[in-house]
């Protein structure tokens, strides 16, 4: 069995899919581990150390991923990389299929087996797979820090012989995994913190960080929650009401972190122009859902907009702004999917096709596009 790890090949994407800890894991279970030469550079992981964990070190992707029956990888294979590929071979990472279907057609006719990471039901099981999850938990975290390194005040309330510097007031909109790490993070720091959320759940997670709920808690709030714990799309008029309330909570914060994200859909806009308006010169808004079209009005991919007197931060690929970091966690968590495709006795990749992380996760086979979300219909 061969494993191949190449270098990410999509610009600004730092982190990496294995980590010396990870390839030791899998040389365990048999595999002939080849690693692209500065495959996990920019995660301050050097060739050495994986040579030291038993890979082997490839000049270039091509004869990284020559011959290899299982390719990780965090981003979705570019075209040139899947030419590189052989048929049948099994590629892992987070695919992003929606909205690019085109790619995850090229997949399939490329005649991989493509299994997308983001899609791991969240169930007791896959927790140690859950991708969005371990990402999402440092993008919450790195989400107060750049708001923290743009607002030029100090952030814990000071009292000091020549005065009292008063805490930040920060406001995390969205309570998910990226939402309470912030908040907990934001208390670190000593801010004064609040947050808000659309599922009722939320509220009793947000209080044990320490932080204050702010929401509208009306019936439709009390029932606005998915079977599988993600948040709803609420009604226009609960969306007015909410909204006069945030409006108003906004304008008496220091620093908002807005992390809404919908599966699949485009990111629901929370922040208006005039919300923006209406917060104090030097304020701060650091914006999550960038990538997805954004949770602020004004919010520009990539750039920290000033929008009159207020800075929108949105940085792209958070997670991979601490990529060490990030890196560990994802190698972990695909190390942990990639042991339940392999018959641990005979030394071989052996994927049981009826298993529910195998059906939830791939979304090609045979060369052709098999997940149901994507699938052309029949007929």
């Amino acid at each position: 069995m061969k494993l191949a790890v190449p270098r990410e090949s999509e610009a600004g994407e730092t982190r990496v899919a294995a980590t010396p800890d990870t390839v030791k894991r899998f040389v365990s279970l048999g595999f002939e581990v080849s690693v692209e030469t500065g495959a996990g550079t920019l995660s301050r992981v050097v060739d050495a150390d994986y040579q030291a964990a038993g890979a082997t070190i490839a000049k270039d992707a091509k004869a990284t991923l020559e011959g290899a029956d299982l390719v990780l990888k965090v981003r979705r294979p570019s075209a040139a990389e899947l030419g590189l590929m052989k048929k049948g071979a099994i590629v892992i990472a987070t695919m992003d299929p929606y909205g690019h279907e085109d790619a995850v057609k090229a997949m399939a006719e490329a005649g991989i087996s493509a299994f997308a990471m983001e899609f791991m039901p969240r169930i007791t099981r896959a927790q140690v797979m859950d991708v969005l999850s371990s990402q999402a938990n440092l993008a919450g975290y790195q989400a107060v820090i750049d708001g923290a390194a743009e607002y030029d005040r100090a952030m814990p309330m000071m009292m000091t012989a020549a005065g009292t510097v008063p805490a930040a007031r920060v406001f995390v909109m969205g309570a998910g995994v990226a939402g309470l790490q912030a908040i907990a993070t934001a208390r670190r720091l000593g801010a004064v913190v609040s947050a808000t959320d659309v599922r009722p759940a939320a509220k009793e997670q947000v209080e044990s960080l320490g932080a204050k709920f702010v929401a509208v808690e009306d019936d439709e709030f009390r029932q606005a929650e998915t079977a599988g714990g993600y948040a709803k799309e609420m009604s226009d008029e609960y969306k007015k009401k909410q909204a006069e309330l945030v409006a108003s909570h906004i304008a008496k914060q220091d620093i908002v972190v807005t992390t809404a994200l919908i599966p699949g859909r485009p990111a629901p806009r929370l922040i208006t122009k005039e919300m923006v308006a209406s917060m104090k010169p030097g304020s701060v808004i650091v914006d999550l859902a960038v990538e997805r079209g954004g949770n602020v009005e004004g919010a520009v991919p990539g750039k920290v907009a000033q929008v009159g007197d207020v800075k929108i931060v949105g940085h792209l690929n958070v997670p991979g702004r601490i990529a060490a970091s990030a890196s560990a966690l994802y190698a972990k968590n695909l190390v942990a999917f990639a042991e339940t495709l392999v018959d641990k006795e005979a030394k071989a990749i052996a994927v049981n096709w009826e298993d529910e992380l195998v059906k939830a996760t791939v979304l090609t086979r045979d060369g052709k596009v098999v997940h149901p979300a994507f699938a052309p219909a029949a007929g």
